[in-house]
């Protein structure tokens, strides 16, 4: 794994020192313990990202073990999935829009449309999402995981994300589930360090901290 592309300490000081809260989050969770991935192609990259979309982490990686099996080496690339076509997608267990998506980005890949992996470092962060989100299968949530998870970009808050939400309610003690705009209003002040404070929402959803 690669590092992130931001100071992790400089980080957390400063989402403990914007929300007391918050502060309060990270004692009960713990350390940072954001990863980015490591630089790899960006078919590669995109296509994981469509095969896990709203499925359990289990079958996804199942799904995605036989996708990546149908590849020479076992690492998934555009021209060959052009080559594949539907059928052996959908019979690895891809639904239609899946196999649908995987073949537009394939196209979109080869055809020069998406962007090079090395380009998105000189691109802002709404650049990028607007470069991917050109796929069929791609929206702005699974373009703001790639900016996070594959890029390491420091202030991104994936609002829209279940986990968020229920995250931010945990932390903030609030009645009802927040919408996007309540969540980009609540976190508006961890910025520049808001990919770290997703991180931490993340894992407030999931230790539904003490009262």
């Amino acid at each position: 794994m690669s590092r992130l592309r931001y100071n992790r300490s400089a980080a957390v000081e400063h989402l403990r020192s914007r929300c007391s809260k918050l502060c309060r989050a990270i004692d009960e969770i713990g350390p940072l313990g954001l990863r980015v991935a490591g630089e790899r192609d960006l078919f590669e990259a995109l296509a994981a990202a469509i095969v896990y979309q709203q499925l359990s982490g289990k079958a996804a990686a199942t799904i995605h073990g036989r996708f990546v099996a149908l590849f020479k080496d076992g690492r998934p690339a555009a021209d060959e999935s052009l080559g594949l076509g539907y059928e052996p997608l959908r019979g690895v267990g891809l639904s239609h829009n899946k196999a649908l998506a995987i073949l537009d980005l394939a196209a979109k890949a080869e055809g020069g449309d998406l962007l090079p992996l090395r380009r998105f470092s000189r691109l802002d962060d709404q650049a990028v999402v607007d470069n991917l989100c050109q796929v069929r299968g791609i929206g702005p949530w699974t373009a703001q995981m790639f900016l996070i998870f594959n890029l390491g970009r420091p202030d991104v808050m994936p609002a829209t994300d279940l986990g968020v939400q229920k995250g931010v309610q945990a932390v903030y003690r609030m009645r009802k589930l927040p919408g996007p705009d309540q969540v980009l209003r609540r976190t508006r002040q961890l910025a520049p360090f808001r990919s770290a404070a997703s991180w931490y929402f993340w894992r407030a959803a999931d230790t539904q901290l003490p009262a």
